[in-house]
């Protein structure tokens, strides 16, 4: 678990280690335990090393090929390697270290693209091929570790954060107008855009290559997810008991480590879990949750606090438990931090996930997460019941794309976004909303097909969005963060479940608005007792019945009572403000109009007021010369 950084100067211009040291100092927090560089011509790649699995020398990037014919920076961790180096080396390879990226190095040089079918882990890599003078790059199947991107006059410049880049010279750092749009409609951002004018994320699940003399990148999708209803499907008794044995396997896999490891502890069923059976292999693992103080939330956000749930998993499974509890005051002191590490707005409040991140990180270097249980087994069911009775796919997309303008509904979007629009106009983000399905969009006749279109999208976006955020603010702390549950096995299998075994009652519509403060959805698992109903059947051997029976509760801080009361006058010093930046981009009276709408009880808008501070501590520190 690293961080990587590189340029590649296209005119042929010599790279230069001063600029490469630049870039890799910038996000030096991703790897405190070492540094590497290596220039050759026009190219130059960068590393920052937080030492994981062997942690000798020997571990020391980039690193070269023996034949010197190639050179690697890699950041994240393969889980099968040992698997892959026994079958590297009866093909002839023989390996100087015990690491996943000597194995990584040579699985290239051995298959090429190729050996990115056989990687069962998290991944961002670079690999520079010093015969044809072509640099490729490489994202894992789902993005669980990120990559940007971006053309600098004749340079092509990518790193682990954006930071690495706009470290290089001569960069002019402007909004992305559209990016914009795109988040302040999802809360996310679904394309290729960040809100860094010129920079890409780089996508998951695909590679590319630059070569010195085209000046273009060239990206090839080497895997998606498709969930689709089986044909055949197996019995119930053989999915309880594949699911069991996978997501044993996957959890053994994650505990490879040779400096000490540990697990968040939530209250809910997918870090109880992993936790449980994590815990059979460490006595006495440590975990980690975060709380709320409830003093001064309403009734209805009651609900937030997991505290109580997580010290009794703690209790039954022998685990030095930690935990830490969260105060109205401690968003206004974590923003400025979080917004540096986290670049840009993405999906929640993230906050929480920051402070959880830095208790961790005082005990542990490995932390597992329970990130991606809910997408893969159907954990947000009133997100697919809105949609899954239509007329044909372009009914689904509107009644979806309605669900999903999560910050600003269609009819205000021109209003906030006045002083700018002109610019904007021409997006239309319905457009980018359906754009998501273009490679799976196929014939949709049944309730299970629509459920599966939805799983494919909230994996490909909200999911994406998610993994961002855990690996930007676990990284702050220097704190590597793995998820077991999408392990390539599981997450195959996952897919391929009938959705009677994730929900029930597909045409039984249940509404519920997501912005609903608290504890929003018991009402609605008191009426369908729905979502995972696989997972929460096999988890019974693992957690109590109390817990795998509980409604799905998110971590989530009450806000909406916070923003009315003990943070009013934060929000109104930074968002009402005469400098706020923002007002360079929103109309002032339409957005102040939202926020008192909220502070006055009318709507429940936490979710859009966390993103106007959030946006505006991001101008203040990445576009207006503070960083």
């Amino acid at each position: 678990m690293c961080g990587i950084a590189g340029m590649l100067h296209l005119n042929g211009e010599p790279a230069s280690p001063v600029l490469l040291k630049r870039m890799t100092d910038a996000i030096a927090h991703r790897g405190p335990d070492g540094e590497g560089h290596w220039v050759d011509g026009c190219v130059g790649l960068g590393h920052r090393r937080l030492a994981i699995i062997d942690l000798s020398p020997a571990g020391h990037q980039p690193m070269v090929s023996a034949d010197q014919r190639y050179v690697l920076s890699y950041n994240g961790e393969i889980y099968n390697f040992m698997e892959i180096r026994a079958e590297l080396e009866r093909l002839g390879h023989r390996f100087v270290s015990d690491t996943d990226s000597e194995v990584l190095l040579n699985a290239w040089v051995e298959w090429g693209a190729d050996c990115l079918h056989r990687l069962n882990g998290m991944f961002a890599f670079a690999v520079w091929d010093r015969r044809s003078k072509a640099l490729f790059l490489a994202r894992d199947r789902y993005g669980i570790k990120p990559l940007y991107y971006m053309f600098q006059g004749s340079a092509f410049l990518f790193g682990s954060e954006q930071k690495a880049m706009t470290a290089y010279p001569g960069i002019e750092k402007q909004v992305d107008l559209e990016g914009l749009l795109e988040y302040f409609t999802f809360q996310n951002i679904f394309t290729d855009k960040t809100l860094l004018k010129g920079v890409h994320i780089f996508p998951a699940g695909h590679y590319g290559i630059v070569s010195a003399d085209s000046g273009t990148i060239k990206l090839t999708q080497y895997w998606d997810f498709n969930f689709v209803e089986p044909e055949s499907p197996a019995s119930d008794s053989e999915y309880r008991e594949e699911l069991d044995r996978l997501f044993r396997q996957a959890v053994n896999r994650q505990l490879v480590s040779d400096v000490e490891l540990g697990s968040y502890l939530s209250g809910g069923i997918d870090s109880g879990s992993i936790t449980a059976l994590a815990a059979q292999q460490y006595p006495y693992m440590k975990t980690f949750t975060c709380g709320f103080d409830l003093n001064s939330a309403s009734g209805i956000e009651l609900g937030y606090d997991e505290r109580t749930q997580a010290e009794y998993m703690s209790y039954l499974f022998k685990t030095e438990h930690y935990e830490m509890v969260l105060k109205a005051g401690d968003m206004e002191r974590a923003l400025p931090a979080l917004a540096w590490h986290l670049e840009e707005p993405r999906v929640g409040q993230s906050y929480p996930n920051f402070y959880a991140a830095k208790l961790a990180s005082k005990f542990v270097k490995v932390v597992l997460s329970g990130a991606g249980g809910d997408e893969l087994f159907g954990g947000y069911p009133w997100r697919y019941y809105r949609a899954v009775v239509n007329d044909d796919f372009e009914h689904y997309i509107d009644k979806y794309y309605k669900f999903w303008q999560r910050l600003i509904q269609n009819k205000l979007i021109h209003k906030v976004f006045s002083p700018v629009w002109s610019d904007v106009n021409h997006v239309w983000t319905r457009d980018i909303f359906k754009n998501v399905f273009y490679r799976h969009a196929s014939s949709l006749t049944r309730p299970e097909d629509y459920v599966n279109h939805s799983l494919y999208f909230e994996a490909k976006t909200f999911l994406h969005g998610l993994l961002v955020v855990e690996d930007k603010l676990s990284m702050a702390h220097g704190l590597e963060s793995r998820v077991p549950f999408l392990d390539n096995d599981l997450v195959d299998f996952a897919m391929q479940v009938p959705v009677r075994l994730k929900l029930r009652n597909l045409t039984d519509v249940v509404r519920l608005n997501e912005n609903e403060p608290g504890n929003k959805t018991k009402k609605y698992f008191q009426k369908v007792k729905d979502g995972k109903l696989l997972l929460r059947e096999v988890m019974r051997h693992y957690i109590p019945d109390e817990i795998t029976q509980a409604e799905k509760r998110g971590f989530s801080a009450p806000d909406a009572s916070w923003f009315r009361g003990e943070s009013i006058e934060y929000v109104r010093r930074k968002l009402c403000s005469p400098h706020a930046r923002i007002y360079d981009y929103m109309d002032r009276k339409t957005i102040q109009d939202l926020i008192n709408d909220h502070i006055q009880g009318k709507e429940n808008r936490r979710l859009f007021i966390w993103s106007l501070l959030n946006f505006e501590e991001w101008c203040e520190l990445f576009i207006h010369d503070e960083l």
